[in-house]
């Protein structure tokens, strides 16, 4: 009996913005298609026959909301069979963590909008797109408990209550800060300086600190186990 096998394979982009105003966010986009016409959706499509799969999502994002990123990390591969009602689609899902301030949305060919949403306000999804979020959340929140975080996030100098706050964030959960700070600094990837906070009212402000970007990166490449 022949192998009958009518497959398409798509890409999705589980694009994370962080601010410490806003906390952790997702980029939506919403459907112009017919399919889910008017839903939120996470910015993909399908794979073009002469493109990578990178090639393909980078596309898809940037045509769909305006926004360009470097690097996106391969998340996972979503082929449930009735996933997308009208095909047999198999989605290869990347994820990356970005400050939204840096970009203007632009929505356009099969997206009608582009927004941020808080993870903890997401609008209904289209597709399995909310199993895929809830992946990709797991995943971020697994990685930074052995690769560190933060350059591509905070200012250049800052407090370290903001790297703190940034952890906890993304981790959803409280932090002993004592023993956080105790096991960041250990590392070596950042470093106190002799500038202090600006405070407004009263209040004793405190050093600011930075990142040992050689260090940090090394780190980042070789991965570290944080036990946070």
């Amino acid at each position: 009996m022949a192998l009958i096998q009518d497959i398409k394979v798509a890409v999705d982009a589980v694009v994370f913005g962080y601010t410490s105003a806003e906390g952790l966010s997702i980029l939506l986009i919403k459907r112009n298609d017919e399919t889910y016409q008017g839903s939120w959706a996470l910015p993909g499509g399908l794979v073009k026959n002469d493109e990578s799969l990178e090639e393909a999502v980078a596309r898809e994002l940037n045509e769909e909301t305006g926004v360009s990123i470097n690097y996106l990390e391969q998340l996972y591969t979503f082929g449930t069979p009735a996933r997308d009602p009208r095909n047999r689609v198999v989605s290869v899902a990347y994820y990356g963590l970005v400050q939204p301030d840096v970009f203007e949305l632009d929505a356009n060919t099969d997206a009608s909008d582009a927004a941020w949403f808080n993870v903890k306000a997401l609008p209904d999804l289209a597709f399995d797109h909310d199993q895929i979020i809830q992946v990709a959340i797991k995943r971020l929140q697994g990685k930074i408990i052995y690769e560190p975080i933060g350059f591509e996030l905070l200012d250049k100098k800052f407090p370290f209550s903001e790297l703190e706050k940034l952890y906890k964030t993304v981790l959803d959960r409280p932090l002993d800060r004592r023993n956080f700070k105790k096991k960041i600094m250990k590392f070596g990837f950042i470093e106190e300086t002799t500038e202090k906070q600006q405070l407004e009212g009263a209040g004793r402000p405190g050093y600011l600190y930075q990142f040992d970007q050689e260090k940090y990166f090394q780190l980042k490449k070789d991965g570290i186990n944080f036990e946070i």
